[in-house]
């Protein structure tokens, strides 16, 4: 997929566990886990805003664009 998700990045550059995360934007861990994994086929704004605002940071900061011969090229 060339959406890359870096949502684990920030949190660990906040110093914020997943269940801290959870609680501030009211989403359940799974669905949280589910995102952090990459494995959410979409994202709501208002999801993205609560993220960011807990995270104090960008949405660019946690999503990222990848094509795929960028992949190709990384996995060699």
């Amino acid at each position: 997929m060339p959406i890359i998700v870096n949502l684990d990045v920030m949190m660990a550059k906040r110093k914020m566990s997943l269940n801290e995360l959870s609680e501030k934007v009211d989403l359940t861990l799974s669905n949280l886990s589910i995102l952090k994994t990459g494995k959410a086929k979409a994202i709501r704004f208002t999801t993205l805003e609560a993220i960011c605002n807990a995270l104090d940071c960008q949405p660019g900061d946690i999503l990222e664009y990848a094509n795929d011969d960028d992949i190709r090229t990384t996995n060699r």
